[in-house]
């Protein structure tokens, strides 16, 4: 049995996944770019606590988006150093 044509129907070459994060707008000063902060929790290791890990993300977005909205982003190209996610929708919006 060929094992390289079963795992290419299943998953076509060249197509992956992008990955999309849910946060909380925390700067949007910039043009075209909020910063988001996504959450996890996390068990420690020894402990078994749950933890709470954060990460800031600078995200592309082109209509303007108040601070303390929730966001949804998705992985896209590099657009600047350090700008390689892009909010594709606003989940929850703050007045």
């Amino acid at each position: 049995m060929n094992t390289a044509a079963t795992e290419q129907a299943a998953a076509p070459a060249g197509v992956k996944s992008k990955r999309t994060l849910v946060g909380r707008v925390t700067s949007n000063k910039m043009q075209k770019t909020v910063t988001v902060l996504v959450e996890r929790k996390v068990k420690h290791d020894m402990y078994g606590k749950y933890m709470t890990r954060s990460t800031k993300y600078h995200a592309h977005t082109e209509e303007s988006i108040n601070e303390g909205a929730t966001v949804e982003i998705q992985e896209t190209r590099p657009m600047s150093k350090t700008k390689t996610w892009a909010v594709t929708r606003v989940v929850q919006a703050n007045a």
